[in-house]
């Protein structure tokens, strides 16, 4: 099973971001979720979100964004020096 790129939490609420490869290079996707408690024990995740979470779920894809901005960036790089060698 293939691991995330990255991931970012705030309290119950993630954004986790996968790199996919193809024969164009790399892009990126997120999956945002909010986790919440069943029962004592289990732990589920859900991509329903509450009023009081859509701010902070704004922000948490501010910073995906400009995470992928500077991972695209040094993918490109990547491959202008590995198109060089």
């Amino acid at each position: 099973m293939s691991q995330p790129a990255h991931k970012l939490r705030s309290g119950v609420l993630q954004v986790t971001i996968w790199r996919n490869s193809g024969d164009k290079g790399n892009w990126y996707s997120v999956v945002p979720t909010r986790s919440y408690k069943q029962g004592e024990d289990t732990w589920k995740e859900t991509d329903s979100l509450n009023f009081d979470d859509l701010l902070t779920m704004a922000k948490l894809l501010d910073l995906a964004h400009t995470w992928i901005l500077h991972q695209q960036q040094a993918d490109q790089k990547a491959k202008k020096n590995a198109a060089a060698a």
